[in-house]
C-alpha cells in the first residue's frame, strides 16, 4: 500500500482494486475474477469451491453467516448498504443451527436415556443440513 502511495489522505475518493485504466472494477469484472480463480482452486481440490459461486452468493453467505452469529438485521443492512431491512431479510434466512434450536425449544422432553423424536427423523435432519436438496413438509 505505501508503494503505491495508497496510504495518503486523498487514496479514499480511489477505488483499492482497478481496472487498469484507474477506474473502479465493474460487477462483471468482479465476477469474472471470482469465476477465473473458482476455477483455479477446483483443479487443486474440486470439492474446495461449489459450482455457481459467484460474488453475490459470496455475499449470501457473509449475511447468513453474519445472522447466525447474532448480529441484528439492522447492522447487516447497514453492512450491505441496504436501504431496507425488508431487502436485508432475503439474504438472513433461519440457519441450521437457529433450526435446531427451535426445534430443540418446542419438542416435548424425550424419555432419558433417548433422543428427542426430531433427532430420530433421518428426513428432518436431512432437510436441516441440506435445505435446498430437500423439498418437503414435516409434522412433529
Amino acid at each position: 500500500m505505501e508503494e503505491n502511495g495508497l496510504l495518503n489522505d486523498w487514496t479514499n475518493e480511489h477505488p483499492l482494486f482497478d481496472n487498469g485504466q484507474g477506474d473502479k472494477l465493474s460487477r462483471k469484472s468482479i465476477a469474472a475474477i471470482v469465476k477465473k480463480y473458482a476455477v483455479k482452486a477446483r483443479c487443486v481440490n474440486p470439492a474446495i469451491i461449489p459450482e455457481g459461486i459467484s460474488p453475490h452468493s459470496m455475499r449470501h453467505s457473509k449475511a447468513m453467516m453474519l445472522q447466525d452469529t447474532g448480529i441484528n438485521l439492522v447492522y447487516i443492512r447497514d453492512f450491505l448498504g441496504h436501504s431496507s431491512v425488508t431487502t436485508t431479510e432475503i439474504y438472513a434466512r433461519i440457519g441450521t443451527r437457529q433450526k435446531l434450536e427451535a426445534i430443540e425449544k418446542t419438542a416435548l422432553s424425550p424419555e432419558p436415556g433417548s433422543l428427542p423424536i426430531w433427532q430420530r427423523n433421518r428426513g428432518l435432519l436431512e432437510m436441516l443440513e441440506n435445505p435446498r436438496d430437500v423439498v418437503f413438509n414435516y409434522y412433529l
